[in-house]
C-alpha cells in the first residue's frame, strides 16, 4: 500500500473519527509472508468470526483449504459450489430431510437471486485480511471494510454521496455476510463509478460482530476518493462536530 496514503488517511481518520476503529483490507496473493501464517488463526467455521483478531491487528490468510462453510469459499472466489439442494437451504428446506433458513419465500426465488450473483474465480491462492494500519507497501489492497457503529456509519455514508449527483452513492444489496464484504465490493471495482455497501444484515453472520454494528465496505479506489474529500466535506462543520463528540 502507498505509504503516503496510508499516513494521510489514517491522519484523516483520527481527526474526524476519534476512536473509531480502522477498517480491515484484504487483497489475493500466491504467496504468503511467513510473519501472516503464524499470525493467522482459524477460531470460527464463519469467515466472518475470524475477522475479530484482524480488528485487533492480526493478519487472516485465508483459502480453498481454510476450514469453513460454502458460503464463505464461494463468496471469496474459491469455489463455485454450494451445498446440495441450496435453493432449498435458503427457503423453505424439504420437511424431514432439510431445515430451511427461510431468507426467500420459495426455491424458484432463490435460482432467481443466484443467477444475477453469479461466483467468480479467484485472481490468487490466498486471500489475506489486514487492518489499513498493517499492510506493508508491497501489498496492494483491494478493497476495505469499516465495522461500524450507527454514528460512524453516518459518517461514512454521508462522505460515500459527497461527490456524487446522484443519492445511490451506496447499496444494501442481499447476501451472505461475505458476500457484502467481498464479492458485492470486487463487483463495484469494476464499475466507472464504484458504490460503498452496507452490509452484515445476514442473521446467520450477525453472532460473529459485535451488536449494533455493521460492515461498510468499499473497493480501495473508492476509499481513496472519499479520502481525499474529507478536509472540505461536512467533517469539517459543526454538525458533525456534534456527532463526533460521542464517537
Amino acid at each position: 500500500m502507498d505509504e503516503a496514503f496510508q499516513d494521510f488517511f489514517i491522519t484523516g481518520w483520527k481527526k474526524y473519527f476519534a476512536g473509531a476503529d480502522l477498517p480491515v483490507c484484504y487483497f489475493y496473493t500466491d504467496n504468503v509472508r511467513d510473519e501472516d501464517l503464524k499470525e493467522s488463526a482459524t477460531l470460527e467455521r464463519c469467515l466472518i468470526g475470524n475477522l475479530q483478531r484482524v480488528q485487533d491487528g492480526y493478519a487472516f490468510v485465508y483459502n480453498a483449504h481454510t476450514p469453513g462453510c460454502s458460503g464463505g469459499k464461494r463468496y471469496s472466489g474459491f469455489s463455485k459450489n454450494l451445498r446440495p439442494k441450496f435453493e432449498y437451504f435458503l427457503s423453505c428446506g424439504i420437511p424431514g430431510e432439510l431445515e430451511g433458513e427461510r431468507y426467500k419465500k420459495s426455491p424458484q426465488l432463490v435460482e432467481e437471486y443466484l443467477k444475477s450473483h453469479p461466483p467468480f474465480e479467484a485472481p490468487g491462492k490466498y486471500l489475506v485480511f489486514k487492518r489499513l494500519d498493517k499492510l506493508t507497501e508491497a501489498e496492494q489492497p483491494l478493497a476495505a471494510i469499516f465495522f461500524t457503529s450507527p454514528d460512524v456509519l453516518a459518517g461514512l455514508f454521508t462522505l460515500a454521496n459527497y461527490d456524487r449527483p446522484d443519492p445511490n452513492g451506496v447499496i444494501t444489496p442481499m447476501g451472505s455476510g461475505c458476500a457484502s464484504i467481498i464479492s458485492y465490493p470486487l463487483e463495484e471495482a469494476q464499475s466507472e463509478q464504484p458504490r460503498c455497501i452496507m452490509g452484515m444484515f445476514d442473521v446467520s453472520a450477525r453472532p460473529w460482530i459485535a451488536a449494533g454494528k455493521m460492515t461498510f465496505a468499499m473497493p480501495m479506489r473508492r476509499l481513496e476518493q472519499m479520502a481525499f474529500n474529507m478536509d472540505e466535506s461536512f467533517l469539517i462543520t459543526k454538525s458533525w462536530d456534534l456527532v463526533m463528540k460521542r464517537l
